[in-house]
């Protein structure tokens, strides 16, 4: 079978993939992207979705640049304007940052991640530059600094000057590449429930942290909420024994009085939690983003905020080495967005790494140590400060995306 050429062979659809085909519309680069399964078509009738992620004003400003906020406001999100912390030992040591302090409407929005990849997908198809398969399913990847091969399982096979991974943890085209990974799972677990309160529509998202883990609460549209409960592979296993009388009361009798009533269990699900870092980001003809590249403790929501953000710089620097007649899938290229984003993704990874140690035990030093810590932030301006613009992703420069024109 002939083989179609392309500049940029992007494997994965998903938010991050996505995030970056429609970075590279009206490129002038020819761009594949590559997604197993297109989104179920969004409804407003239908019960929310239990994979959530909680957008950052960053990564807000990134979809408004490409035209997909439109897409993500027409269906369904929910902004927050303030975020609380404490321990469950401790309330007199909690923490709110709200969204006031930094003269911004809100802090960030949750948003499910279907809607996310459904908005990005539509917008994905506009431009005549992108070509979208989907179903597409990768059987074999021959990679070749020059020349990537890719085979699909019916047939088509594609070449590509510059090879993208986003598909995930298990890449298989970081594992094609030969690129290793420095990488170790949590001694933790979460546990996701899609609920309904007794409250109305929320502006708060918070965490309270006790020994085995964080109990997390983040708000959805009306009364719906999705509860994060963190916790030990076996104490996460006691909890899907339960049927949903029993969780509720577990909920009830573990979640501290922020949470309020809760009237209904609508969803539930569990997955483990892992510590991965691509030995590095990029080889010749290859780049690596979101989860290809690192996965991150889901703490404080962070990871799909650094995926974008890999995404946006990926494209920032591709489109600068099209307007220089650079290569695209040089070495010296490929090396400018490697060095924007490891050492970023890097501290961010280490950050939640140490919030992990620190508050994910019992030991009385340490207790005392994050009590008057979570004291000081809140009553240390500056401090505050700088966390929310960490969180916020407010704390650096954003890439400058060219919002491309060229639509079917």
């Amino acid at each position: 079978m002939q083989q179609e050429r392309f500049d940029v062979v992007i494997v994965g659809g998903g938010m991050v993939g996505a995030t970056l085909a429609c970075a590279l519309g009206g490129s002038g680069l020819q761009v594949c992207l590559l997604e197993s399964r297109y989104p179920e078509a969004f409804a407003v009738s239908q019960p929310h979705d239990i994979r959530v992620s909680a957008l950052s004003l960053a990564s807000q400003a990134i979809l408004e640049q490409l035209g997909v906020w439109p897409g993500i406001e027409q269906r369904r999100l929910c902004p927050y304007r303030r975020m609380k912390v404490w321990e469950q030992s401790a309330q007199f040591a909690a923490t709110e940052f709200n969204s006031d302090e930094i003269g911004q409407p809100c802090l960030g929005h949750i948003v499910e991640n279907r809607i996310i990849q459904l908005a990005l997908l539509e917008r994905v198809t506009q431009f005549e530059n992108i070509t979208l398969i989907c179903p597409a399913e990768v059987t074999e990847i021959d990679y070749a600094p020059a020349s990537s091969l890719i085979t699909l399982k019916n047939g088509q096979m594609l070449a590509a000057r510059l090879l993208v991974a986003a598909d995930g943890g298990d890449s298989h085209v970081r594992q094609a590449a030969g690129i290793g990974v420095t990488s170790w799972d949590y001694d933790q677990q979460a546990f996701v429930a899609s609920v309904t309160t007794a409250y109305p529509q929320q502006d708060i998202t918070w965490q309270q942290f006790t020994p085995t883990g964080p109990l997390a609460f983040l708000p959805l549209s009306g009364a719906h909420a999705s509860l994060v409960w963190y916790n030990t592979a076996e104490g996460v296993q006691r909890l899907k024994a339960l049927d949903y009388a029993e969780l509720k009361a577990a909920f009830m009798r573990e979640f501290p009085a922020e949470l309020g009533e809760l009237d209904e269990i609508i969803a539930t699900g569990s997955f483990p939690l892992r510590r991965q870092h691509a030995r590095s980001y990029v080889a010749e003809g290859v780049a690596l983003v979101g989860d290809a590249a690192h996965m991150i403790h889901p703490l404080a929501g962070q990871g799909v905020n650094i995926g974008l953000l890999d995404a946006a710089a990926l494209a920032e620097v591709l489109t600068d080495a099209v307007a220089a007649q650079q290569e695209i899938s040089s070495l010296a290229v490929l090396r400018v967005y490697e060095k924007q984003r490891r050492s970023h993704n890097l501290l961010m990874m280490q950050t939640m790494d140490l919030f992990y140690r620190v508050f994910s035990n019992d030991k009385t030093p340490l207790k005392l140590l994050r009590n008057i810590g979570l004291g000081l932030a809140e009553r240390a301006g500056p401090i505050k400060q700088k966390v929310i613009q960490l969180a916020t992703g407010l704390d650096g420069r954003l890439p400058t995306l060219a919002r491309g024109e060229s639509l079917k």
